[in-house]
C-alpha cells in the first residue's frame, strides 16, 4: 500500500508556492494541443456519464422486467428486457472506449509536452554561466531532469484526468443518490465522513514515519556509498569490523523507521476496505428496511447500492491524486525556476574570423579556413571595422576579483604574457591560480581592473569566440561517451582523422591508443573508466592539441601522469606549446622549470616573479618550495 506522500512511500514534499501560476505555465506548453485537450474532456465526461447512466439501468431492469417476469412471464416483456440489456451494455462499452481514448490522447499530449519542457531545460542549462554550476550540486540539477520531470509526467498522464473524471462521477452520483433516496444519501455521507477522518489520522501517522524512513535511507545510502568508494582505505587500515558495526546501527535505525511507516501504510488499505464493506452493509440494511416499508422499490435500492460503491471510490482517488498533483507542481516550480535562470551575459561584439594576409601585411576576412585568425573589431564610435591578428598576447592590469562580495581572491594582479611565452603559476591551494585562468576564459568577469587579449579588452570579445581561441587541459579530465577519435575531435569538430591522429602523436597518446581493442574506434563509457587516469589526461592533451589554439592553459595537466610518462610527453608538449602563449598551473615544480616567467602567488597577490634561475637566486618562497624547505598545502 503506498504511503500518504504518494506511490512507493514517497516522502511528503513542500507545497508549491504558486499553484495557479505553475498550472498556467504547464498548460502554456500544451497550448498547441487545445483540440486534443477538448477531446480528452469530452471523453472523460462520456466515461463518467456512462458509469452513472449504466447504474441507473439497474433500477429499470429490476422493477420493470425482472420482478414482473418472475410473476408473469411474456415474450414481449422478455424481448424488452433483452433490448434494455443490450442498451446498457452499449453504454458501458462506450464508457470503456471513452476511457481508453482519453487515456491514450492524454498520454500523447503529456509526452509531447514533456519533450518541450526537457528541450527548454537542456537549452537553458547550456546557456547558464559557470558560476551557476559552481553553486549547485550535480545531484540537485539531475533531480530536475529525473524526479521533477517524472512527477509532471505522472500528473499530466494520470492525475489530472483521474481527478476530473472522479469529480464528475462524484457530482453525478451524488445527484442520483439524492433523487433516489435523500435518507440513504445522508447516511452514506455521514459514514463516509467518519472514514475520511480515520483515513486522515492513519495517513498523518504514516507520513511522519515516512519522513523518518527517508532520512534513515539517506544516512544509510550515504554510508554505503562512502564505504564503497573508500573500500581500499577500509582494508588497508583493517576497518572492516568498525564499518560493519556502524552500518548495523544505521540499518537498525532504518528497520525501525520502515517498520513503523509501513505498519500504518499497510494498515490503511485493510481498514479502508473493511470500513467500506461495513458502510455497504449498513446502507443495505437501512435500505432494506425502507424498501420493506414501501419507501423504496427493490430496483431503486439495488441501483442506490451501486451508486454507494461509485461514490466512495472516486473520493478516495481524488485524495490520493491530490498529493501527486501537489508533488508534481512543487517539482514543476523547481523545473521552471531553472528555466527562468538568467543566461550567461555576453555583451561582446569583437568576433573571431578566418583571415588572409596580403603582400602589404593587411588582414582580410575570408570564409575559408586558412590557419590565420583575426579579431574583427567594429569600432562603435566611428563605425569602422579593424582586424587584429590573433597572436595570444595576454595582459592583466591591476585586476581584483572575488567569487563572493566583500571577499577578494585576487588583489591587484598585474602580469603580461607575450606570444609564445610559457607563464607558470605556483602557490598554495586557494592562492588564486585557477581563478586567473577562469578570468582569461571569461567564466567570470572582473569587477575591477582590465584583462586584454591582443590589446583588446576581453569584455569586448564575444565569449564563444574568445573560448574558441583558447584550449584548456584540466586536472579533472572529463571524457564523453563515444570513441577515442570522437573524444579527441571534441576539441575541433571539423578536424580530419589524420589531424586527430597527429594530435594524439603530439601528446604521446598514439602508442597506448593503438593497443586498445579497437584503436581509435574504441568506445569509451563512464567517463573513460576503462582507461587509467594518466591515459585520460593524455587524451585531454590531445584534445587541446587538435584545437590548435594560440593560447593554451594547463591546469595540473600532468598531475596524474607518472614521471616516466611525463618525460616521454615533454618533447611533444614542447612542440604543442611552440609559438603559443601557455599558462601552466602546477604543484610539481619540475614541470615549470623551463617557463619564461614563474609567478608565485600568495593570498591573491603575486609575491615573486621571474624565471627559475632568478627565483632560486632570490632565495624566497619559490626557493623554499623548490628545495623542500616549504611544502605546498
Amino acid at each position: 500500500m503506498p504511503g500518504p506522500g504518494g506511490r512507493g512511500g514517497r516522502p511528503p514534499l513542500e507545497k508549491p508556492k504558486n499553484v495557479g501560476q505553475t498550472l498556467k505555465r504547464i498548460f502554456s506548453y500544451m497550448s498547441e494541443y487545445k483540440f486534443f485537450l477538448v477531446m480528452v474532456l469530452i471523453f472523460i465526461i462520456f466515461s463518467a456519464l456512462a458509469q452513472i447512466i449504466g447504474t441507473a439501468f439497474l433500477r429499470k431492469i429490476t422493477d420493470d422486467y425482472l420482478l414482473p417476469l418472475a410473476t408473469n412471464y411474456t415474450q414481449e416483456r422478455m424481448n424488452k428486457f433483452i433490448g434494455t440489456l443490450v442498451i446498457m451494455s452499449g453504454i458501458y462499452l462506450t464508457g470503456a472506449l471513452s476511457t481508453y481514448l482519453f487515456s491514450r490522447i492524454m498520454l500523447n499530449v503529456s509526452t509531447r509536452t514533456l519533450y518541450k519542457i526537457r528541450v527548454d531545460l537542456f537549452e537553458k542549462m547550456e546557456s547558464l554561466p559557470i558560476k551557476f554550476f559552481d553553486t549547485h550540486t550535480h545531484g540537485e540539477l539531475m533531480s530536475r531532469y529525473t524526479n521533477d520531470v517524472d512527477a509532471i509526467r505522472e500528473m499530466l498522464t494520470n492525475s489530472v484526468s483521474n481527478c476530473i473524471s472522479s469529480l464528475i462521477t462524484v457530482s453525478g452520483v451524488f445527484i442520483m443518490m439524492l433523487v433516489y433516496s435523500w435518507q440513504l444519501t445522508i447516511l452514506v455521507v455521514a459514514v463516509l465522513f467518519i472514514i475520511v477522518k480515520l483515513t486522515k489520522f492513519i495517513g498523518g501517522k504514516s507520513g511522519a514515519f515516512f519522513k523518518r524512513q527517508q532520512a534513515a535511507i539517506g544516512r544509510a545510502n550515504g554510508f554505503i556509498e562512502e564505504m564503497i568508494e573508500g573500500q581500499r582505505v577500509v582494508k588497508v587500515f583493517c576497518h572492516e569490523e568498525k564499518a560493519k558495526a556502524d552500518f548495523d546501527v544505521l540499518n537498525e535505525e532504518l528497520r525501525r523507521a520502515s517498520t513503523n511507516a509501513n505498519t500504518f501504510a499497510n494498515l490503511l488499505g485493510p481498514v479502508m476496505n473493511n470500513l467500506s464493506y461495513i458502510h455497504y452493509a449498513i446502507t443495505a440494511i437501512v435500505g432494506g428496511i425502507l424498501a420493506s416499508n414501501g419507501m423504496l422499490t427493490l430496483g431503486t435500492l439495488i441501483a442506490f447500492m451501486g451508486y454507494t460503491r461509485s461514490f466512495a471510490m472516486p473520493i478516495t482517488q481524488i485524495s490520493q491524486q491530490f498529493n501527486s498533483v501537489l508533488f508534481a507542481l512543487a517539482g514543476a516550480e523547481r523545473v521552471f525556476s531553472l528555466i527562468d535562470e538568467p543566461p550567461e551575459e555576453d555583451n561582446g561584439y569583437v568576433t573571431l574570423v578566418n583571415a588572409v594576409e596580403d603582400e602589404n601585411g593587411q588582414l582580410h576576412e575570408t570564409d575559408k579556413r586558412t590557419g590565420v585568425w583575426a579579431w574583427k573589431h567594429p569600432h562603435q564610435a566611428t563605425g569602422e571595422i579593424s582586424y587584429v591578428k590573433v597572436q595570444g598576447k595576454v595582459e592583466f592590469d591591476d585586476v581584483y576579483f572575488g567569487y563572493e562580495e566583500n571577499k577578494t581572491v585576487l588583489n591587484g594582479i598585474t602580469l603580461y604574457a607575450k606570444p609564445g611565452q610559457k607563464i607558470a603559476f605556483v602557490g598554495s591551494t586557494g592562492a588564486g591560480k585557477t581563478t586567473i585562468t577562469n578570468l582569461i576564459n571569461r567564466f567570470y568577469d572582473v569587477p575591477d581592473g582590465k584583462i586584454r587579449y591582443d590589446g583588446i579588452n576581453i569584455n569586448k570579445i564575444r565569449k564563444s569566440d574568445l573560448r574558441r581561441s583558447l584550449s584548456m587541459v584540466l586536472q579533472d579530465t572529463h571524457l564523453f561517451t563515444g570513441t577515442v577519435m570522437d573524444n579527441i575531435r571534441f576539441g575541433r569538430l571539423d578536424a580530419t582523422d589524420d589531424e586527430v591522429i597527429a594530435s594524439a602523436k603530439l601528446a604521446n597518446a598514439h602508442s597506448f591508443i593503438r593497443h586498445l581493442p579497437d584503436g581509435y574506434n574504441t568506445m569509451l563509457t563512464a567517463d573513460g573508466a576503462n582507461l587509467s587516469q594518466g591515459q585520460r589526461q593524455l587524451l585531454a592533451i590531445a584534445r587541446a592539441a587538435v584545437a590548435d589554439p594560440p593560447v593554451l592553459i594547463l591546469d595540473e595537466a600532468t598531475s596524474s601522469i607518472d614521471t616516466r610518462t611525463e618525460a616521454l610527453i615533454e618533447k611533444g608538449m614542447d612542440s604543442l606549446m611552440e609559438g603559443r602563449t601557455v599558462f601552466v598551473i602546477a604543484h610539481r615544480l619540475s614541470t615549470v622549470r623551463n617557463s619564461h616567467a614563474i609567478m608565485v602567488l600568495e593570498h591573491g597577490k603575486i609575491i615573486e616573479r621571474g624565471n627559475h634561475d632568478d627565483l632560486i637566486a632570490q632565495k624566497g618562497k619559490y626557493y623554499q618550495l623548490y628545495t623542500g624547505m616549504f611544502e605546498l598545502s
